[in-house]
């Protein structure tokens, strides 16, 4: 057996990859960061174009009907260039709404509908934070909101871990040291759901599984630029990557990442198959790709010395996208905590 992508697969990372390479490069990326609404919306419609959006959107219902290992394949593009996108909304909202409710991934698929996801307060809630329902009216507020420009629609939980699709809000933006997103902090005021769901364990698997991916990506970027740089930075008539310390700080680096790149894909491709330990697989991913993109970042930074630090070289916009999706849906503890109680290892 291989266990290896296949040729499709190889070649949905490629185009993607090829797009984000051409049109997400790191002048784009900092005017983005500075709020230029236009380079945004650019590169906004280009992936739009490509119909990624509609990736996991069942083909019945107008999708390509691909699975969440494929997803995971596009956010790990989406991570190495740090390119901002509504695309992880719209796949969680595709995965957890057909169950419930076809005219929204329609809608996803034919660019009729924008997802935004608000999901924090399901790993943590600060004081006075929180949605509640009664009587199918939303009431509360949500922290850290992913809810891209244009959204029509947001998908939230509720504080029992119920989920509702809500079609209007008032939102205040929230400020992160990640300047590539942002953030919001939703209202509703009595809002009247317009779809309500049952608790489900597999949506927030299925975003934090994604944020793994993203950093997955982020953090192959940041090892990549590491060992570029090693090989032309000089020091004492030397290139640096001859210097054992440095080859072996990029050494650590590749052999902490490969095997999370296994993680995550065997952890998307349980979820695509149903496998019993799915949920499980997709927690751990998340919280390991949290530690070792950690690692990755602060040790490539090292490797390029003080100029790691400057704006020149733009690695803060890689080493502070893997910071905010550390926290981004639970911590490594809070994830890990969530396997551990779907294990049954956590007494009642």
């Amino acid at each position: 057996m291989e266990f290896a992508l296949s040729e499709d697969q190889r070649m949905l990372q490629d185009s993607i990859s090829g797009f984000l390479k051409d049109n997400a490069s790191l002048d784009t990326i900092r005017k983005i960061a500075d709020g230029d609404a236009e380079a945004k919306a650019g590169l906004d419609a280009g992936l739009a174009e490509m119909g990624i959006m509609g990736l996991h959107v069942p083909e019945m219902m107008g999708g390509s009907g691909l699975g969440l290992l494929e997803a995971c394949l596009v956010q790990e593009a989406l991570g190495y260039t740090v390119a901002p996108s509504g695309f992880l909304a719209a796949t969680v909202a595709a995965d957890l709404l057909p169950n419930y409710q076809e005219d929204y991934p329609r809608g996803i698929a034919d660019g009729e509908m924008v997802f935004g996801l608000a999901l924090t307060e399901l790993s943590s809630r600060r004081d006075g934070a929180g949605v509640t329902v009664d009587n199918g009216r939303l009431t509360g507020t949500s922290l850290l909101a992913d809810v891209p420009d244009g959204a029509t629609h947001v998908l939230l939980a509720d504080t029992s871990g119920s989920f509702h699709v809500a079609d209007s809000w008032s939102a205040e933006p929230m400020r992160t040291i990640d300047r590539t997103r942002t953030f919001q902090q939703l209202t509703f005021d009595g809002t009247m759901a317009e779809t309500s769901t049952q608790p489900d364990a597999s949506a927030l698997a299925a975003a934090r599984l994604l944020i793994a991916a993203d950093t997955l990506g982020a953090a192959q970027a940041m090892l990549d630029k590491a060992v570029e740089y090693a090989k032309e930075r000089k020091q004492f008539g030397r290139v640096i990557g001859s210097f054992q310390a440095v080859k072996h700080l990029c050494a650590e680096m590749a052999a902490k990442l490969e095997p999370a790149r296994a993680l995550v894909w065997h952890a998307a491709y349980a979820m695509d198959t149903k496998d019993p330990e799915a949920l499980v697989m997709a927690n751990l991913a998340k919280a390991h790709l949290a530690e070792v993109g950690t690692f990755v970042a602060k040790t490539a930074t090292e490797v390029h010395g003080g100029m790691g630090f400057t704006d020149l070289l733009g690695l803060h916009y890689w080493f502070k996208r893997i910071g905010v999706n550390r926290q981004l849906f639970g911590s490594p503890e809070q994830v890990r905590q969530t396997a551990a109680e779907l294990q049954g290892f956590v007494a009642a």
